[in-house]
């Protein structure tokens, strides 16, 4: 393993830019994948909640005023970790808030590449309303937009990430992009 290499590929974006095709085209690809969400989710099913959008948001809500806004990423940190030992690269899809892109950027160091997908918002809206899980009105998408922007300083990963890529055409050109700059980073399963 070439140690001097990123081995820790964080996907940030707002929603309906792209994460998630990205996420599952990388996992498709045979990269090891760790969605920030599971550990919400696995509070949710521990609590023996329903798994709802709102439980979801009421985990995330506790974690982060219990223990800080990057209670998420010091709870992934074991499983980043023990995960970059038997993996080349590893692809972390959740990262939200600029205090977890800190504590992620302190642990990992260069080990870490962050790449952000964006679309206007037109466009993600649009997406997010013809999505067949959770579909959102407009006004649901601008609302979360604010929330997440706001509440969680989503903007701060997106801003501050190594490289952009522009989800504006096909979902094709999308992966081809994508497939191009783990190319050039050389970045292997």
């Amino acid at each position: 393993m070439n140690q001097k290499q990123a081995r820790a590929l964080a996907l940030v974006g707002m929603p309906g830019a792209g994460k998630t095709l990205c996420a599952l085209h990388l996992q498709e690809r045979g990269y090891f994948q760790f969605r920030f969400g599971s550990i919400v989710v696995d509070e949710v099913h521990r609590r023996g909640w329903p798994l709802t959008p709102d439980n979801e948001r009421i985990v995330r809500e506790e974690f982060r005023v219990n223990e800080g806004m990057d209670a998420i990423a010091k709870r992934a940190l074991p499983h980043l970790q023990a995960a970059m030992e038997t993996h080349e690269t590893i692809v972390m899809d959740g990262l939200y808030s600029f205090a977890e892109y800190k504590t992620l950027r302190r642990e990992l160091g260069d080990d870490m590449v962050v790449v952000a997908i964006v679309a206007s918002r037109p466009l993600r809206y649009q997406r997010l309303a013809q999505r067949p899980e959770r579909p959102l009105t407009a006004e649901e998408a601008e609302a979360r937009d604010y929330r997440e922007i706001e509440m969680i300083e989503k903007g701060g990963p997106i801003a501050i990430a190594d490289y952009t890529l522009l989800n504006d055409t096909t979902s094709d050109d999308l992966l081809a992009k994508l497939d191009a700059l783990l190319a050039e980073l050389n970045l292997e399963p």
